[in-house]
């Protein structure tokens, strides 16, 4: 198993995501990748997005994704939007479209982002 940190860019790991109003059968979490990490993924036969200028990874499971604060701790929380997180994933087997396939095993929550709802004066 892999481990890689980025910055959350979508979190769907509260309820399976949803695509044209149907679920996906899956959680998933996308996040956002420095320079090298990104190209090391690359070089793995990972695809990644271009998002304004940033690598972007969707990570996926058909199960629970256990989450953990930074000491190690069960999380308990809604993870954010730009949270730092550490993820350990498993490579799938490589598609000649797609490229290789990212299952999502663990995500440890290394610095909660602000919510942008906070729900003040609007």
């Amino acid at each position: 198993m892999a481990v890689l940190e980025g910055n959350v860019a979508f979190v769907n790991l509260d309820a399976h995501e949803m695509y044209q109003g149907q679920s996906t059968g899956k959680y998933s979490l996308v996040i956002s990748l420095e320079g090298a990490e990104a190209d090391e993924l690359a070089e793995r036969g990972i695809k990644l997005r271009d998002y304004e200028g940033t690598k972007q990874r969707k990570f996926a499971s058909k199960f629970d994704v256990p989450m953990f604060d930074a000491e190690g701790m069960d999380w308990r929380g809604r993870l954010t939007r730009g949270s730092k997180v550490r993820i350990q994933y498993q490579e799938g087997d490589e598609h000649p479209v797609h490229g290789v396939s990212t299952y999502l095993q663990k995500v440890k929550v290394l610095e909660l982002a602000e919510s942008e709802d906070t729900g003040g004066d609007f």
